[in-house]
């Protein structure tokens, strides 16, 4: 099935990198967007010899298209992080040919790593993410809990299947290829145990132990976690007035079905603490994407502190968001977010739960888990 992606790029006249994991639908996308463009695809092994040989040969078939018709659209380059020297040929062409380009990346490790031309400043980033409940409209809220939203998982017949290939897949290309990892066994040991505690605070030396490697490899491994954008460190949020935030982020992974399949998960039943860990892990992935679709600039970040008072997630300053599967919340579950209410000024407080109408809970707002979606989306907590 065919998802409307909320992404916009048909409006942009920049060049711009594209970034997101593998299978999140970035070539698809372009090439509904831009059928017409010229079109580069470096996982063609073809394509990725002829330009590694003669980089100069992009700007030379360039030219010659210009030069029978005007070029429709931008210059499209697929998975550019496979030769980052290309962008030395694209800032120029940029410059002399005042070209477009879209350039996508499911990694930004080697760009990162060799101090690659970023194109001074002339690109935008754009990142895509798994399908969203706004794209898929109506949702199933279980399957996605289960097998999470990437575009070709979340209509397979064999989800399963699938997601244990991507995850063999991401092992194979993104850490064997790139040199990311000395040790592929450490590395799929790490990925397990980051995977079990997704989303709780991290604790470098216990999880260390946990994957027999040392703690200063675990801190390089979160690293390449995130340049190959398989997931993000969230930070704590420190602006409070009186009680000290702790230090230590929480690690979450870009996709449900991903992290369940690297952490053996194959049953999440309702009303357990799987089921609502998966819940927040969801609405973690939704804000995530719509902070990044809306080119909101506010922080996303989690309040925890010294004392194990605890938010799962703050907007900016502005919006604080308690996540519980519970359906008959109480007072105990808004006393952190009264709690917050003292540490700054903010204008949302929300509990999502599994209610089924909103109601108000003292100053807190409790809301169903679709209800919330269907405000985020419309833009209520811009």
């Amino acid at each position: 099935m065919e998802y409307p992606r909320v992404l916009e790029l048909s409006k942009i006249k920049r060049t711009v990198f594209l970034f997101g994991p593998r299978m999140t639908g970035k070539s698809f996308l372009l090439h509904k967007l831009f059928p017409n463009s010229p079109y580069y695809d470096l996982l063609r092994a073809e394509t990725f010899l002829k330009l590694s040989m003669r980089p100069q040969a992009l700007r030379e078939e360039l030219e010659e298209i210009g030069s029978r018709r005007a070029l429709q659209g931008p210059v499209i380059i697929d998975e550019i992080q496979k030769l980052p020297l290309l962008l030395d040929e694209v800032h120029s062409m940029i410059e002399d040919l005042h070209l477009q380009f879209i350039l996508t990346g499911s990694s930004a490790r080697k760009i990162k790593r060799r101090g690659t031309n970023l194109l001074g400043g002339r690109a935008w980033t754009r990142r895509l993410h798994p399908l969203c409940s706004a794209e898929i409209g109506d949702y199933n809220v279980q399957r996605i809990f289960h097998y999470g939203s990437l575009p070709l998982v979340y209509d397979s017949e064999y989800p399963e299947e699938d997601l244990k290939a991507y995850c063999g897949t991401y092992l194979q290309q993104e850490i064997a290829e790139e040199g990311a990892a000395r040790k592929i066994d450490a590395f799929s040991r790490f990925l397990r145990t980051a995977a079990l505690y997704n989303g709780e605070q991290v604790n470098y030396e216990a999880w260390a132990s946990d994957a027999a490697v040392p703690a200063r490899t675990i801190r390089e491994y979160f690293s390449v976690l995130e340049d190959t954008l398989l997931g993000e460190m969230l930070t704590p949020w420190s602006r409070g007035k009186k009680r000290k935030a702790v230090s230590a982020g929480k690690f979450f992974f870009f996709d449900l079905g991903v992290r369940n399949t690297l952490a053996s998960v194959s049953q999440l039943d309702p009303g357990t603490d799987a089921w609502g860990k998966a819940m927040k892990h969801f609405v973690y992935i939704e804000l995530r994407s719509w902070l990044d679709y809306s080119n909101d600039g506010r922080n996303l970040s989690f309040w925890r502190t010294r004392d194990n008072r605890e938010v799962d997630f703050i907007i900016g300053d502005e919006t604080a968001i308690e996540v519980k599967a519970s359906s008959n919340p109480s007072e105990r579950h808004v006393k952190n977010l009264l709690e917050l209410k003292n540490e700054g000024q903010f204008k949302h407080l929300l509990l999502v739960c599994s209610v089924d109408t909103p109601r108000m809970l003292k100053e807190v707002e409790i809301l169903p888990l679709k209800v919330f979606l269907q405000r985020l989306w419309k833009g209520e907590y811009f």
